[in-house]
Formats: C-alpha cells, sequence, structure tokens
C-alpha cells in the first residue's frame, strides 16, 4: 500500500474515532461536467436540536520533490473542490488534513500561512500514529 493510502486510512479512521460518519469516499462532485474526487466526505452531528455539520476532506503529505509544487497543485485542487461543492453542496466545508509533523515542518513557513489565509483554507491537523485530530483551523 502507498503511503497517500495509509495516509488516507488514518485521516479516515481518526475521523471515525472523533465521531464522524464517512458518507463518500472518495466524495465525487461535478464542475461543468467533470468529475473531481475529494478524498472524504463526512457527517457529524452535534446535538438533536441543530442540523449535521458536513465537510469534505483532502489529505496531503507533501511529500514530493518540490514542496511549493505540491501546494500549487494543492491549492488548484482545493479551488475547483470549493467552486463544485458552492453549487453540489454549499453546506458542506473543505478541509486540508494535514499530519501535525507536516503542519510544523511546512505551514509554519511564511508562504504556507499566506497561502492559507488568502486563500480561506481550512486544515485539520491529526496525529498520525495515535489518529486523533489535534486542531481544526477555520478560515
Amino acid at each position: 500500500m502507498s503511503r497517500r493510502d495509509d495516509l488516507h486510512f488514518s485521516v479516515r479512521r481518526t475521523l471515525e474515532k472523533d465521531g464522524w460518519t464517512i458518507t463518500d469516499d472518495p466524495l465525487i462532485l461535478v464542475l461543468e461536467q467533470t468529475l473531481l474526487k475529494a478524498d472524504l466526505g463526512a457527517e457529524k452531528f452535534f446535538t438533536a436540536e441543530k442540523e449535521g455539520y458536513k465537510i469534505a476532506v483532502e489529505v496531503k503529505d507533501f511529500d514530493a520533490v518540490s514542496v511549493i509544487s505540491e501546494l500549487e497543485k494543492t491549492m488548484g485542487q482545493l479551488q475547483l473542490y470549493q467552486w463544485a461543492l458552492a453549487e453540489q453542496e454549499p453546506e458542506r466545508q473543505l478541509y486540508l488534513a494535514v499530519s501535525q509533523e507536516i503542519y510544523i515542518k511546512h505551514f509554519q513557513k511564511p508562504i504556507f500561512q499566506l497561502v492559507v489565509k488568502r486563500n480561506k483554507i481550512n486544515l485539520l491537523v491529526y496525529e498520525l500514529r495515535q489518529e486523533v485530530i489535534l486542531q481544526w483551523i477555520k478560515h
């Protein structure tokens, strides 16, 4: 199994441990007759009085030779997913899932902080080995 698959299933288990129900794996989106696949769709119900909170999750490891090229590619993917979600499921919030190690290694850099802030990227930071969510960062 590839590292990407390992991360995918780890994030899925992490969300399930946190009480999320995985509704789509992958989440299929359509934008101008083009199929797009976000890694996961999930729902979590907080209380009986509230509607379910829905998310779409893209998992990234930023393990490419050029981390900036990977960032550029990821931003393009997230923008397409956001556009498709706005049309298909506007109630679903998009999150980029990264491990704590990657968050510390890359997302503290000014270029990453600028990209996240300007593009209003929501982050889900998780601990890979223990499979727990450490932070929800909403922009």
